[in-house]
């Protein structure tokens, strides 16, 4: 357990320096996979595996951003 928090830390001191709270989470999930398939796989291996999860899959902006506010009323800058 204490390497897997020391391994979490210096990647988000190291790698993502500034880590908002709303999205720690996601952040702790990646270093969960890479520390469980640490030894199973190879980079190549672990990306293959990465792009058949995600295939299908869709993250809109709204929840990338935690926005919850309608954003339809809100003026055009554009």
């Amino acid at each position: 357990m204490e390497n897997f928090w020391s391994c979490l830390k210096r990647t988000i001191n190291g790698t993502y320096v500034s880590v908002e709270p709303f999205h720690l989470f996601r952040y702790v999930d990646e270093q969960a996979f890479r520390y469980n398939n640490r030894k199973a796989m190879d980079d190549g291996d672990r990306f293959s595996y990465l792009i058949r999860t995600v295939v299908r899959k869709c993250l809109t902006y709204r929840e990338l951003t935690g926005q919850t506010e309608d954003l339809s009323e809100a003026p055009d800058l554009f």
